[in-house]
């Protein structure tokens, strides 16, 4: 297509924003209340910590299975993956199998035997057979962590997408957004607790699945269901030719960007069995059975959707092309939206609802998202740091849920704090430090807890504390943060010193490695006895909460 038409419906689609404006705000403000009144109605039903933490166990392996995808596809899989894909071609869909591959690790290692030995957290997994104290107190550390590197990632992600539009442009504007986000996700999991953040997410997934299912379906017809004219027409629009449907174009100019794709692969494939919000998850269905088959439904919604994925990037790449993508935003981010405009009519009311709705399930995302995370990190700083370490486990079931509230309202406000000075940041920097630190930190402790019987609690705090510091310190000396004009967090600046842009091939093996070293140089004697007795109950499920 021309210059001039793109100019053109590039002028169309913002006076389409601007004319539709208060439809946009209509569809998001209806979307808002109805989540809102899900999660005042699940919290009239919210009165022990286990409905507080997990939802009473109440729920079943496909409405546990919905809720994990919906908390799994985030901001990063429904924006981030399209825009990918559409300025990358096949080189962003690798991300939609590292992704998905993830959830293999999960079901095959975590699922059932984290369900048959923890109550609320991953810190009742660890302090089972170690130290209580020391234990726990890292496990909440590292869980806090990680959620709010998380939490900053979708926060700037809410960030860009509400000023979109609603054409903010003003710091203060965009710093307001964020706040909004902040204290909805507060009155979410203060409110609603796991049994409302579950009903959101559920929500949320089904709205998710149902806006891609459409979108796929537009896309097609456009080229009447014939898959090889849409991936045709990707490569001829996309510049690159034949090169943009092969491995290369973005990991495969240099041998650092081939490591580069490397770290970021383990990253991705071992980080999601380590991620607190997810793990949370399989504390809410009532047996190891169901925790395992809520794992399977997950599988199957979330490999439908990204497959989606392929039909929303190379329809994107096809149907606007890679230029008019960048100039609304340069990561990609602004695809998905900018596609549904397209498929809805630019300029015209039906392109204004279709870009509404689905910019309002990509706000929802975030939201659900968000609210996981922050119930993942004030469930573990009250159950392992306050009600564990501090009250040395004397703290009341009121005391604890009391303890969670105020935990989430400060979780939040740093949240809000952190999520303005990253609104303009490389989001998925932030992204991809969250999975590496899971996978650096929690993986490695998780699993020699429970399948080494030598494991120590000097082994786990190595584990955790140096897979943590260890990551967190080669990101911030990576290209992430500095060196890199056009997408470092801070530009002008350069004190990186490790050239890839995710640290997990050295942080996760080091993660590993510490833990072994720490176990062996121990002084302390394993308890073999409780070793056995965690390996009957993570197998067979005997005397689980």
């Amino acid at each position: 297509m021309s210059a001039a038409y793109h100019s053109h419906t590039a002028v169309l689609a913002a006076s389409s924003t601007t004319e539709h404006r208060p439809l946009i705000i209509t569809l998001f403000a209806v979307f808002v209340a109805a989540t809102l009144g899900i999660t005042v109605w699940a919290g009239r039903q919210t009165k022990s910590a286990s409905d507080f933490y997990a939802g009473g166990r109440q729920f079943t392996a496909f409405q546990n299975g919905l809720a994990v995808s919906g908390d799994y596809m985030s901001a990063a899989s429904f924006l981030g993956i399209a825009g990918a894909i559409a300025l990358f071609g096949y080189d962003g869909f690798l991300y939609s199998i590292g992704f998905l591959v993830a959830w293999l690790v999960a079901l095959l290692l975590v699922a059932e035997p984290l369900r048959n030995s923890g109550r609320y957290t991953m810190g009742d997994v660890l302090a089972y057979r170690m130290r209580q104290r020391p234990v726990r107190t890292a496990a909440g550390v590292s869980t806090i962590v990680v959620s709010i590197f998380y939490l900053l990632a979708q926060m700037a992600g809410a960030g860009v997408l509400v000023s979109l539009l609603l054409g903010i442009t003003s710091d203060a504007g965009k710093i307001l957004i964020v706040a909004l986000v902040g204290v909805l996700m507060i009155v979410y999991v203060t409110i609603g607790g796991m049994k409302g953040t579950t009903w959101v997410q559920m929500v949320k997934a089904v709205l998710l699945i149902a806006g891609a299912v459409l979108m796929t379906f537009m896309v097609l017809w456009k080229f009447n269901f014939n898959v090889s004219d849409l991936l045709g027409t990707a490569a001829e629009k996309s510049g690159h030719g034949a090169a943009f449907l092969e491995p290369g174009l973005k990991y495969g100019a240099t041998g650092t960007s081939k490591l580069d794709f490397l770290s970021l692969g383990i990253a991705l494939v071992l980080g999601t069995a380590g991620l607190p919000h997810i793990l949370i998850r399989f504390y809410t269905v009532p047996t190891a059975k169901a925790a395992r088959k809520s794992v399977n439904w997950a599988i199957g919604i979330i490999g439908g959707f990204y497959l989606m994925t392929i039909a929303l990037g190379f329809g994107a790449a096809a149907l606007i092309g890679p230029k008019e993508i960048i100039a609304k935003n340069p990561a990609g981010n602004a695809a998905a939206p900018q596609l549904a405009e397209y498929l809805g009519g630019v300029g015209t009311t039906g392109g204004a609802v279709m870009l509404a709705v689905i910019s309002a399930v990509a706000f929802a995302t975030i939201l659900a998202v968000v609210a996981g995370l922050t119930l993942a990190s004030s469930s573990s700083f009250a159950h392992d740091i306050y009600a564990n370490v501090i009250r040395k486990g004397k703290a009341s079931e009121k005391e604890e849920m009391r303890a969670a509230r105020w935990a989430t309202v400060f979780i939040g406000a740093a949240a809000i704090v952190l999520g303005a000075f990253a609104r303009d940041m490389n989001v998925a920097g932030l992204v991809a430090l969250a999975f590496a630190v899971a996978a650096s930190a929690n993986l490695p402790t998780l699993l020699y807890s429970l399948f080494w019987k030598r494991f120590t609690t000097q082994g786990a705090l190595w584990s955790i504390y140096g897979g943590l510091a260890g990551s967190v310190i080669l990101v911030l000396f990576s290209p992430v943060v500095s060196g890199n004009e056009k997408t470092s967090m801070f530009k002008g600046v350069d004190f990186a010193w490790f050239p890839l842009e995710n640290p997990g091939l050295i942080s996760i093996p080091l993660g590993f490695l510490l833990g072994w070293i720490g176990s062996l140089l121990s002084k302390e004697e394993p308890d073999k006895g409780k070793y056995a007795e965690l390996e009957v109950k993570s197998l067979t499920g005997i005397g689980a909460h």
